[in-house]
């Protein structure tokens, strides 16, 4: 049994701050490293760092009602959850600041499902990640590992406990449900 999972599987008998503040220190580089890997992706002016990115999600960890985390994958999909919810917050505020402008399409790709500059696609994504979540729990939480916490496919195979092939069947997938999801967005 892995030091993390001892540390989750001690949860329930512990205080979230206790074991969030034994788990962070051992999985710290891994959550920095999945931050800078989504932000790369983002516009290069973004007001967000990786460390500010990875302490955000921690500290939306810590607080709430959230149920214990089961193992290494929840917590990596719980952690993904929590990063997705810190940049959709940053770009709803930053649309309150800047609305409008140039809208251009864009197109639905592997590594880059919506550009940031485009605030409002970038919300329609997050309605319609939590659409599919209603209808494949699986698939969205691909979506969340792959786009929003950076994972490659073979990280987000070991972290879900799935194969690489359901992995890239459920992501090919869940790009063609969102594309559809989004076109009828733009209405």
């Amino acid at each position: 049994m892995s030091d993390i999972t001892r540390i989750l599987a001690s949860m329930g008998d512990r205080d979230r701050k206790e074991v969030m503040e034994r788990l962070v220190p051992l999985l710290y580089d891994e959550l920095r490293a999945l931050a800078r890997a989504h932000l790369a992706r983002e516009r290069s002016d973004h007001t967000l760092q990786a460390t500010a990115l990875v302490h955000e999600a921690y500290v939306r960890m810590l607080g709430g009602s959230h149920p214990p985390w089961n193992d290494r994958s929840h917590f990596f999909r719980a952690a993904a959850e929590a990063m997705r919810r810190v940049l959709i917050e940053h770009a709803r505020r930053r649309g309150r600041v800047k609305r409008g402008g140039g809208r251009a399409r864009v197109e639905l790709r592997e590594a880059h499902l919506v550009d940031d500059q485009d605030l409002d696609r970038l919300l329609a994504l997050d309605d319609a990640i939590r659409r599919l979540d209603e209808q494949d729990p699986r698939a969205a939480d691909v979506v969340r590992l792959r786009y929003f916490a950076g994972l490659s496919v073979a990280d987000t195979a070991r972290a879900l406990d799935l194969s690489e092939r359901t992995v890239k069947r459920d992501w090919t997938l869940a790009r063609a449900w969102l594309y559809e999801a989004l076109r009828d967005a733009d209405g």
